[in-house]
């Protein structure tokens, strides 16, 4: 009876091993046939009871039948191990002879994207594109745009002084004193680039952000000039019209100098962290151009006027892709970058 269980065992546990579909399927058969707790086993624990002449048939009879299983299970192992090899080989398959794929291409941030649009722009309508050093003497940031070292305006400017008395220039304003120095009346011109300032950040806010400045300088300046630059600016950006409003504003380079505000496009007016919950967003504080500041260009405001603006970039491109905290810009999250 012993000897029939363990063939019986033997042939089942061998048609088992030959149609196992898959690696756990064999391991189920090696603990069911050859474990601890398995049919075998419990046969050899058997073999205690039978008289020495049977002890000696069986006990071969059961080794005949391990070594038989064991055989089976490894084939069938390295059958599955093949089989896995080919799998991966076939997924992971490259043909040498193709040409490499080559790097992603990038793209540009949205901050460049809005600022070549507006080069472009305003280099259609005569203007000079010009730059500027990012570290700035205290006369170019302030005393040559009629700030002097007492007036009220410094207050508004946390300033990032450095060492020796330079500074981190707060605003693209210095530019145009250059330019004016440099090219003298008439011109047109825009200075775009980085500006600093000590603040702190929020949603609205943050301590190195764009802006886009110009100038025009020219005999008869009006500020109906400026009005008309002005909204074929926000026209050309928006692709739509856009609700602005203008109000008195102070700035000691301009006189008289405006606020131009444009209609939150984030909340479309309600109020939201974008706008402070006014419904409006500063967009561009711009005026006529102050004489004094003329004069310390060394141009005399007698025969010459112009208008003078400020746009911050970063802002705008905040209200163009409805993006409702200023921080995402230079997060270098590349998840928000990618959508651009």
């Amino acid at each position: 009876m012993l000897d029939e269980s363990i063939q019986e065992l033997e042939s089942r546990s061998l048609a088992r091993i030959a149609s196992a579909k898959s690696p756990e399927e064999l391991e189920a058969v090696r603990v069911d046939a050859l474990g601890r707790k398995s049919g075998l086993t419990q046969f050899s624990r058997e073999m205690g009871k039978l008289a020495p002449e049977e002890r000696s048939r069986i006990g071969k009879l059961l080794n005949s039948a391990k070594q038989k299983l064991e055989e089976a299970l490894e084939v069938k192992k390295q059958q599955f191990a093949e089989a896995a090899l080919r799998a991966r080989l076939d997924a992971e398959w490259v043909d040498l002879t193709l040409p490499a794929p080559g790097p992603r291409r990038g793209h540009l941030h949205p901050i460049t994207r809005i600022q070549r649009e507006l080069e472009e722009l305003f280099v259609s309508l005569g203007f000079t594109v010009l730059d500027g050093p990012e570290v700035e003497t205290e006369y170019y940031n302030f005393d040559a745009l009629n700030i002097p070292a007492e007036h009220p305006a410094r207050d508004m400017q946390d300033t990032f002084w450095l060492d020796g008395g330079n500074l981190l220039r707060t605003h693209t304003s210095p530019v145009q004193v250059h330019g004016m120095e440099r090219l003298g009346p008439p011109l047109r011109m825009i200075a775009p680039g980085r500006a600093f300032r000590n603040e702190s950040v929020d949603a609205s806010h943050e301590h190195t952000f764009y802006q886009l400045e110009g100038m025009m300088v020219d005999r008869e300046v009006s500020v109906a000039h400026l009005l008309y630059f002005m909204k074929t600016l926000l026209t050309a950006i928006f692709k739509r019209e856009v609700t602005v409003r203008l109000r008195p504003g102070y700035f000691p380079f301009v006189e008289p100098g405006f606020e131009l505000d444009i209609q939150c496009l984030i909340c479309g007016g309600p109020g939201c962290a974008v706008c402070k919950q006014s419904g409006w967003v500063e967009l561009l504080p711009c005026g006529l151009v102050n004489p004094n500041v003329l004069r310390m260009s060394g141009i005399d405001p007698e025969e010459w006027g112009g208008f003078a603006f400020g746009l911050g970039l970063t802002r705008l491109v905040m209200m163009r892709y409805g993006i409702d905290d200023i921080r995402h810009l230079q997060g270098g999250d590349l998840r928000f970058l990618e959508q651009f």
